[in-house]
């Protein structure tokens, strides 16, 4: 009971509160209010992002859609943390390696899912425009095997 007791009087102070706000206790985004914006300036312009669960900017688990229009490449790369992902529309294709071999590269239609280990090198290109749906841990980066592919130069 006292347990009980102390942990109801702690849930009524203003940081308890602050700290439920902060964590919700679940999230649920129907697809028609997924929210787009410009995707993240490590990506080449053209790419929609919507984050739907967490921040991709700092520690912690994320979860982000991607919109990419048909003919949108990305150069080979790796992460500092494991990349998920699943298609939700239109086809992915993912290749691995230094360097892009677009005729070796995987298509992985909707439903289609990979997930990398940290510092895997690997590219992607979509002909189709296509929704992917990413979870990592952030924060969230992308470091360009060549610099010269990076849009952040």
């Amino acid at each position: 009971m006292r347990v009980f007791l102390a942990a109801a009087a702690l849930s009524c102070l203003p940081g308890a509160a602050l700290a439920q706000e902060a964590h919700p206790a679940h999230t649920i985004i129907p697809p028609t209010e997924v929210e787009w914006k410009a995707g993240p300036p490590s990506l080449q312009p053209g790419a929609q992002s919507s984050v739907l669960y967490g921040d991709p900017s700092k520690e912690g688990v994320f979860v982000m859609r991607l919109k990419l229009p048909a003919g949108f490449r990305i150069a080979p790369h790796t992460h500092p943390n494991p990349e998920i992902l699943t298609v939700i529309s239109g086809g992915f294709h993912i290749g691995m390696g230094t360097g892009a071999d677009e005729a070796n590269a995987q298509r992985l239609g909707p439903g289609g899912f990979f997930a990398f280990d940290p510092g895997l090198a690997h590219y992607a290109h979509v002909e189709e425009d296509t929704v992917v749906q990413l979870s990592s841990t952030g924060p969230w980066t992308i470091n360009y095997v060549e610099p010269s592919d990076d849009p952040r130069q």
